[in-house]
């Protein structure tokens, strides 16, 4: 360990740790890869294992209800164990669970590796903010947030294109076996960088119940649920209706998919300039925006160039949606950051499973149309939610807190 690294115990750092927050990123951006890696690879993983692409999609869902359950639980299972070593394990979980899909003869023990990838998800996330808190100064914090959010964007470039394209070439089950790898490197560079950061604050299911009950927190989750919701039901099927409904070759989709991922990349950039003028305007006018543009592409049944340029967009705006919700998160409840991050984290794979097995019901029953009808009336409804309920502090009210 570099003691250099070392923070305040049960506080924030007085010099920023940025090598750790690049660690984070790069746990981060392996994780994503690998969740999302079936939406990139849903017709071959289908045709492999004879069963249709929603079920495939359901490869997404399982690791997002695991995901949503072991956020909830890992501050009490964990209370005791230093943070450096909980993310190094799910690290080694994340390395594991890409082997076993690798490796997998049918549906059976895809699933079971992507149940194990919903264990690392889960409790990997549910740390994260808490353990940026600890890393750097608060003034500091949504700059190493957008950091540590580079990370999935970065996999979103990465995973969506490179998935479909590496697949393409050399199978799916290759495809997992690169992403085993870049868990490894995940897991060495943290071991290199992150201190000994002990557990800190209250755990236990009566803290995340206390959390809950604080003003607005309620409201915020459920918004967060329906953005996160309306997002991932479209992207779990963006490959197939890409192919499907617009008629996209595999050179074609993997094009857009890496316009969507370095529009996604400079969201995330940009995401710090939108939440510095207010962050109430961004965590808003972006799933508006969204909603709007599922429903144009409902109504106006785009060309490819229409949806190509739909869906650059569409990555640009989704850059700001963790970033911000998590901003909104660390200014919120500072002070119990694992326990709010993992009520975040629950209502984010809870939103993520519900959109990737609602939608594949409804791609299988009535197509992207449907998906894309579904994904605007949920936005729009996170609009209203927001506009009522959710009030963030200022960034000075929450240093001073």
């Amino acid at each position: 360990m570099n003691p250099s690294f070392e923070p305040a115990t049960g506080g924030t750092a007085e010099t920023p740790a940025w090598t750790a927050v690049v660690s984070m990123a790069l746990g981060v951006f392996g994780l994503v890869t690998a969740e999302f890696l079936p939406a990139s690879l849903l017709t071959p993983i289908a045709a492999e294992l004879s069963i249709t692409e929603g079920a495939a999609g359901q490869a997404v869902t399982v690791t997002a209800v695991v995901g949503m359950v072991a956020s909830l639980l890992v501050t009490s299972v964990a209370r005791r164990i230093d943070r450096r070593h909980l993310m190094m394990f799910f690290s080694a979980l994340l390395v594991l669970s890409n082997l076993m899909v690798a490796a997998a003869p049918g549906m059976t023990l895809l699933l079971v590796g992507r149940l194990i990838l919903g264990v690392a998800l889960g409790g990997f996330w549910a740390m994260s903010t808490a353990i940026v808190i600890r890393l750097v100064p608060l003034s500091k914090v949504p700059r190493a947030l957008s950091i540590v959010f580079s990370g999935v964007a970065a996999a979103t470039i990465a995973a969506a294109p490179l998935g479909s394209y590496l697949g393409e070439l050399a199978g799916w089950r290759s495809v997992f076996v690169l992403a085993a790898g870049l868990g490894l490197v995940a897991l060495v560079m943290q071991a290199l960088s992150l201190p000994r950061l002990p557990a800190t604050g209250s755990t236990g299911l009566r803290t995340l119940a206390s959390v809950l009950a604080r003003p607005g927190i309620a409201w915020g989750l459920i918004a967060a649920t329906l953005v996160f919701g309306g997002h991932f039901a479209v992207f779990t099927y963006l490959r197939a209706y890409l192919e499907i409904d617009v008629g996209a070759r595999i050179e074609v989709i993997s094009t857009v998919l890496l316009g969507f991922g370095l529009a996604n990349f400079a969201g995330t950039l940009f995401a710090g300039v939108m939440i510095a003028r207010s962050l109430r305007m961004t965590l808003t006018l972006v799933p508006l925006t969204l909603g709007a543009l599922a429903l144009i592409i409902v109504a106006a049944a785009p060309t490819l160039a229409g949806a190509a340029l739909i869906v650059a967009v569409w990555g640009f705006l989704f850059g700001a949606v963790p970033v911000s919700w998590s901003t909104w998160l660390a200014r919120t409840v500072s002070d119990e950051a694992e326990s709010a991050g993992g009520l975040l984290v629950a209502s984010i794979q809870f939103a993520i499973g519900m959109g990737a097995a609602i939608g594949g019901v409804v791609f299988d029953l009535n197509g992207a149309t449907g998906v894309f009808t579904l994904s605007g009336i949920v936005f729009l409804a996170a609009v209203i939610g927001i506009l009522l309920g959710v009030k963030p502090r200022p960034a000075a009210a929450a240093l001073g807190s």
